[in-house]
């Protein structure tokens, strides 16, 4: 639970998220927030280097909360900031990017007074936060043949019109796709395949795609790996119908498991992306910190 006597909530923001919902909605946020007795810090998303200057002066016992509004980078930023000054507050989030793919886990409303409900609430969710060489993620890392549309595709077509913008941008890119053979290691097993695509989740959605980890479980200490392998270009269309309705984990051009600790190597330079921003260059070492983060939601441990 809340101590009570902690009035403080820092508030960090991306103003550019979306489609202007948070920066639209602050003025209201901060009324409400005040009005229940809880003085507002907002921090404007600025590369991290804000929210890091903020949390390495931060005496965590005089805050209530840290609210992440943005999308899944900007929650990347925060979550990244949190753990490297050991903040151990709780986190509510407001969705306000174009997947929202963390939020959509732990069924983060879209309606502004809703959000604010669940962060003035006292109901949590556990949740894991995967770790890439020095880096954290709190959704997915991602590498592969189609990381190259999330960092091209136009940041206002995407505030426009949302996930379809990645869709639109991948079509254009399926005539370049090249396979890249790579290594997964894990403690019981090594894995060597030719790969289009892959993506280490902690939760179920990735990039729009609502079931592209089904059975994944944000706070089970594991992750979800999924690799697309080289495959007829005729076929991708089937499979991806398949990934729209979570039925890929059986096709044979797809590998799924489950693990704690992966390391990836390959001789190719292969994009990389984490949580929906560049990512770190290979070799990649993954690991899983159990339980780290605590998340707002409207009901206790979904």
């Amino acid at each position: 639970m809340c101590e009570k006597e902690a009035k403080k909530v820092l508030l960090f923001y991306n103003p550019h998220s979306g489609n202007g919902l948070f920066k639209n909605n602050l003025d209201h946020i901060i009324d409400r927030f005040q009005t229940a007795g809880y003085q507002i810090e907002p921090i404007r998303a600025a590369k991290g280097m804000a929210i890091n200057k903020a949390l390495s002066n931060m005496n965590q016992d005089e805050y209530r909360q840290i609210i992440a509004a943005g999308g899944d980078g900007t929650i990347n930023i925060c979550v990244n900031a949190m753990i490297r000054h050991n903040i151990n507050l709780p986190l509510a989030i407001f969705p306000a990017g174009t997947a929202n793919d963390f939020a959509y886990y732990f069924e983060i409303p879209n309606d502004m007074d809703k959000m604010i409900d669940i962060a003035l609430g006292e109901h949590f969710t556990n949740a894991d936060v995967g770790q890439v060489n020095d880096r954290y993620f709190v959704n997915v890392a991602a590498m592969g043949a189609l990381i190259d549309v999330s960092q091209k595709t136009d940041p206002n077509l995407k505030n426009t019109i949302g996930v379809m913008a990645y869709y639109l941008k991948a079509v254009t890119e399926v005539p370049n796709l090249r396979a890249h053979k790579v290594k997964l290691i894990t403690d019981d097993m090594t894995y060597e395949e030719e790969m289009y695509f892959m993506v280490v989740m902690n939760g179920i959605s990735a990039g729009g795609f609502k079931r592209i980890s089904p059975e994944s479980e944000i706070n089970d200490g594991m992750m979800d790996v999924i690799l697309f392998r080289k495959m007829p270009i005729l076929e991708l269309g089937p499979l991806l119908f398949n990934v729209i309705h979570g039925n890929h984990s059986k096709s044979k051009h797809v590998l799924t498991f489950q693990t704690d600790h992966l390391r990836i190597e390959s001789e190719d330079n292969i994009s990389t992306d984490i949580d929906g921003e560049k990512g770190e260059p290979f070799p990649l070492e993954f690991s899983i910190l159990h339980n780290r983060l605590r998340i707002f939601t409207e009901v206790d441990d979904i």
